[in-house]
């Protein structure tokens, strides 16, 4: 019962002020399916791109992190190719930093700043790591190509986006 008048708080929550570059929603009739987009951002190699993810809510939530993935590919040290993200906040102590206080849009938003921010000393992919350590030009090139390939094309319309220029395509 708690976690289920929490979704609902964090849901409506999230639907009135949402915070910037990120939407969150209900993906099916059980109420622990999500799905959240978040918009790459400016002057990073994600910028216009619209990045798709899955929440999955633990019947234990809030003591107990949700389960979040990335949907839509993504070349970043912290992201597998699973789509599977290491973040602290995501991992229950004594190895993670969950707390029950946390909440999904808290959740998002260290994703969306994880995105800006790679953190290269804890990856989940070694050789992106090491591209990002020592050949950053590299790794800029590579994260931009696969946001034009994977983040750009026909997703453009689900935050209300008017859709992107083909030529970049």
């Amino acid at each position: 019962m708690q976690r289920a008048s929490r979704l609902k708080r964090e849901l409506s929550l999230l639907a009135t002020e949402p915070p910037p570059g990120i939407t969150c929603w209900l993906e099916a009739p059980q109420l622990g399916q999500l799905r959240a987009q978040i918009l790459g951002g400016v002057d990073t190699p994600y910028e216009k791109g619209i990045f798709t993810l899955e929440i999955v809510v633990p019947e234990r939530y809030p003591f107990e992190p949700p389960k979040i993935r990335f949907l839509t590919p993504i070349y970043h040290p912290n992201i597998d190719s699973a789509g599977r993200i290491c973040l602290d906040v995501l991992k229950l102590p004594p190895k993670g930093a969950w707390r029950p206080s946390l909440n999904i849009s808290t959740l998002l938003t260290s994703i969306q700043l994880l995105m800006a921010e790679p953190n290269p000393d804890d990856p989940l992919m070694a050789d992106i790591s090491s591209e990002f350590k020592h050949n950053k030009q590299q790794f800029l090139l590579t994260a931009r190509k696969w946001t034009e390939q994977h983040a750009r094309q026909q997703q453009g319309l689900s935050l209300g986006l008017s859709p992107v220029d083909p030529s970049l395509s």
